[in-house]
């Protein structure tokens, strides 16, 4: 499954591609995800990471443990892509995913374009394409805010953490809802509008 997000930084795009160069201030801005061990790799780079993903999705909680590598850095089209895969540790599902993020010029400052390839097994596949986009799209909103924060952070020079916050349950499963019924609206009341008038 595909699924396009994109969002806005107030800070300029050599900025923000700085930023991407480092994965634990990155992984950090994610709710839910927490790096537990950077891999070197044989040439001694720093490419591949161990962590853990957490969500929850009305009553089922979902905790992934996995790994990530990056597959791709290109500087000059400051575009990146990582590969992502892991297994619920209660044994209920896996996920396998390909993240790639593009930072361009914005008139806010940056525009950050992000792509995910999503599989889903097991008991997080139930939810429907449009339930999983909703929860991605307001995980990408919390990461841009978060990202947005910590930038300004490091660049006032206080010390920040690398610990992400839980991606919760009750509140995130209540945007994304919102935001499928703002959909349903929307095809609802726009044809009916332009049919009544």
């Amino acid at each position: 499954m595909l699924i396009s997000n994109d969002f806005e930084v107030a800070e300029p795009p050599e900025k923000v591609w700085r930023f991407f160069a480092d994965i634990p201030q990155v992984a950090s801005c994610l709710p839910g995800a927490q790096l537990t061990e950077t891999v070197l790799t044989e040439d001694g780079g720093d490419e591949k990471y161990q962590g853990v993903v957490a969500v929850r999705m009305g009553p089922v909680r979902l905790r992934f443990a996995g790994q990530a590598a990056i597959t791709e850095r290109d500087e000059a089209a400051k575009r990146i892509a990582v590969q992502a895969s892991g297994a619920d540790e209660k044994g209920r599902g896996q996920a396998s995913m390909l993240v790639t993020a593009t930072v361009s010029r914005s008139p806010q400052g940056s525009k950050v374009a992000v792509v995910q390839d999503l599989q889903l097994s097991g008991a997080a596949a139930q939810y429907g394409r449009g339930m999983i986009g909703d929860v991605s799209a307001v995980l990408m909103r919390d990461f841009a805010v978060n990202m947005q924060k910590r930038i300004e952070a490091i660049e006032r020079g206080e010390a920040v953490t690398t610990t992400a916050t839980a991606a919760g349950g009750f509140t995130l499963g209540l945007r994304a809802a919102l935001m499928a019924l703002r959909r349903v609206f929307a095809r609802f009341f726009v044809p009916y509008a332009r049919s009544t008038s």
